[in-house]
């Protein structure tokens, strides 16, 4: 099973898999950060059918094409604001994982591609995250035979060891 998991650090714009998940904000129509980054590479079709969308709520995710990425489909999912961990983030971070690979799974969908959602400017602390992340893989895992490949994309050196560690502990 963890042979199935992957730590990559750099573009997730660049990365070609089923789909690449992206960090949005409840509007979907494109931000900053790795949300801002896709929807460039993406042209603006992604905004266009995003605007059909309605938004998102934190917690939940929508899927679109892919339009120019390598990746076939956006997963869009709304992480939620850190406010000191008893607001109910944890519960928000993996609802996040699980709605993104229960439409993975619906899309039939094979490989799909994670950012450290809500570790950005939602400033969840980056060790907890990865922990909810790979949890929630190995979960998504064991129940979905048809996943075979998840990749966690980390933007910088720190935060791959952080995954990295991470997954020595949870796999």
């Amino acid at each position: 099973m963890r042979e199935k998991v992957e730590i990559f650090q750099g573009d997730i714009t660049k990365l070609t898999v089923d789909a690449i998940v992206n960090a949005a904000n409840s509007s979907l129509l494109g931000g900053g950060g790795v949300d801002g980054a896709i929807h460039r590479a993406a042209g603006p079709e992604l905004l266009a059918e995003c605007r059909t969308i309605g938004g998102c709520p934190t917690g939940e995710a929508r899927i679109t094409a892919g339009y120019r990425l390598p990746a076939r489909h956006v997963i869009h999912t709304v992480g939620p604001v850190w406010q000191g961990g008893n607001h109910g983030e944890p519960a928000f971070l993996r609802s996040c994982y699980r709605n993104c690979y229960r439409l993975a799974r619906e899309s039939g969908l094979a490989t799909i591609a994670f950012p450290a959602i809500s570790t950005g400017v939602y400033g969840y602390p980056m060790r907890l995250a990865c922990r909810i992340a790979l949890e929630e893989a190995k979960s998504a895992l064991e129940s979905n035979p048809e996943l075979a490949r998840i990749v966690f994309v980390a933007f910088s050196p720190e935060a791959a060891g952080i995954y990295r560690e991470t997954m020595e502990e949870v796999f």
